[in-house]
């Protein structure tokens, strides 16, 4: 009696946050979940949180090395099958005036958001149906993109720059893997209850205190310290994650904002400059006369 493959994804950035989320309800689901981690003991700790189902993947989305090596990892274990979901989660954010925000600080927020979506697509886009000597049907891939992929926030121009870029390959390779079979879901959250926005009050400001920008900055600080924590929980995002993966036709497209209105419609609606001069006027950026 034949029996179905057990479904397999791969979760970046999955020792906390989004992807631990995806992690859980993925090996809940039954799905066997390889979990891409840094550490070790993050490995660990999933297997003992989440059960057998979870397999950790040792790799730094910016090393091109350890990406391969668990490329290879995960194709033996698929024994000549397909992989069933590769969930482009994992990433950073970093902030700062783009007048002053170090070079370095920069490249390091797209060498994670985007390189490394590139690095990790690449080394497992064969095992998604690429290469067509493997049983099964194509995969699907889950970028996890933000809302700030679509707007922009002051002093979170690194961010909104990568997300942004997250958007722009999202498209062209969802057109390109028209060729087998291989969709291509793109997740846009607002805030979500996670450790990327836990850390804003970590934020340091003071390499800009001598710059105009310094009072607004500590207003978008404080607002991102009080509204992450009152965003969705992960667990929501990983909600859509999995049905995203399941779903006979899903959305090219989804946008999960809390307060959905106010934080995403309207901002969608009204004119950029309008909406400009209001956040201008909420953080204390605009132009003060001499």
């Amino acid at each position: 009696m034949s029996t179905t493959p057990q479904r397999t994804a791969v979760v970046t950035g999955a020792s906390t946050g989004i992807g631990h989320a995806c992690a859980a309800r993925l090996a809940a689901e039954g799905w066997r979940v390889f979990a891409g981690v840094r550490k070790t003991a993050d490995g660990e700790r999933l297997v003992a949180e989440l059960g057998e189902a979870v397999i950790p993947l040792i790799m730094d989305v910016t090393d091109t090395a350890t990406v391969q090596a668990a490329a290879e990892t995960v194709r033996t274990a698929l024994a000549g099958r397909t992989l069933d979901g590769l969930v482009n989660n994992a990433g950073i954010a970093v902030a700062g005036p783009m007048l002053n925000v170090p070079l370095e600080d920069f490249q390091q927020q797209m060498d994670v958001n985007v390189t490394g979506i590139v690095r990790v697509t690449q080394a497992f886009g064969p095992l998604l149906g690429v290469d067509e000597s493997l049983e099964g049907g194509p995969g699907r891939i889950v970028m996890m993109s933000s809302v700030a992929g679509e707007m922009a926030a002051p002093f979170l121009g690194p961010y909104s720059a990568s997300k942004h870029a997250v958007e722009g390959l999202s498209k062209a390779l969802r057109r390109e893997l028209m060729l087998y079979g291989i969709q291509v879901v793109v997740l846009g959250p607002g805030a979500v209850a996670t450790p990327i926005w836990a850390k804003a009050e970590e934020i340091d400001a003071e390499p800009y205190r001598e710059t105009r920008f310094y009072d607004a900055l500590l207003r978008i600080r404080g607002w991102m310290a009080k509204n992450g924590p009152e965003g969705f929980p992960p667990e929501k995002i990983a909600d859509r994650v999995f049905r995203s993966l399941t779903e006979d036709k899903p959305r090219l497209r989804y946008a999960i904002v809390p307060q959905r209105l106010t934080n995403w419609s309207l901002p969608k609606l009204l004119p950029d400059r309008l909406v400009d001069n209001m956040v201008a006027k909420r953080v204390g950026l605009q132009r003060k006369y001499r």
